[in-house]
């Protein structure tokens, strides 16, 4: 794509996310979307046949930046996993409670097969770069199935946060910090209580 047409994307993808953010995805039509990108609809029908290809477009430009943010330097360096687990539980509310379409787009009762799908597959690039990290940092023993662990407890997240959403149309810090509990309560049963840090 062009780098004009890379721009008109993103301006559409913003008009989208503002219009999520301010109503149910149910009253949002491809003519607001164009009205509020200040764009012809004909341009909107170019890139989207319909809203639901605008929210799919949507999902996953937030997962892109939530993977960017992933492979970037963590600071300070987790003394356990636990703490690793933590931290990006915290992080992950942060991002969701600062995008108020994205918490609805991930965490609505109303999404999509589509959105769905899209917000799985990057759930599971979540959880191999998570599983990147612990094996490069941590002297983890031999674990074949860590990414699968660290798989499902991201879905136990997930469903904690969307309880949330559903009550507070926002992760609470109550159920941020059950969210914490599960997960690593979860990786628990598979993963030694203490496991040192690979030297250097």
């Amino acid at each position: 794509m062009r780098k004009r047409g890379r721009e008109r994307l993103h301006l559409l993808l913003d008009a989208t996310a503002e219009l999520l953010a301010e109503r149910l995805d149910e009253d949002i039509s491809l003519a607001q979307i164009a009205e509020r990108a200040d764009v012809p609809l004909a341009s909107v029908y170019h890139f989207f046949p319909n809203r639901n290809a605008a929210f799919v477009a949507l999902a996953q430009r937030y997962h892109e930046d939530i993977a960017a943010r992933a492979r970037g330097p963590v600071h300070p360096p987790p003394p356990s996993w636990q703490e690793y687990i933590a931290n990006n539980q915290k992080v992950g509310a942060a991002y969701l409670n600062r995008n108020p379409a994205a918490l609805r787009l991930f965490m609505g009762a109303g999404v999509s097969v589509e959105v769905r799908n899209t917000d799985l597959s990057g759930n599971a690039e979540l959880a191999r770069q998570r599983t990147a990290y612990l094996r490069a940092t941590f002297d983890m023993p031999n674990m074949p199935d860590l990414e699968k662990w660290v798989a499902v407890s991201i879905a136990l997240v997930d469903g904690i946060w969307a309880l949330s959403y559903s009550l507070h149309r926002s992760i609470t810090p109550e159920y941020l910090a059950e969210s914490i509990r599960c997960a690593t309560v979860y990786l628990r049963c598979y993963l030694p209580e203490i496991v040192e840090r690979r030297r250097p």
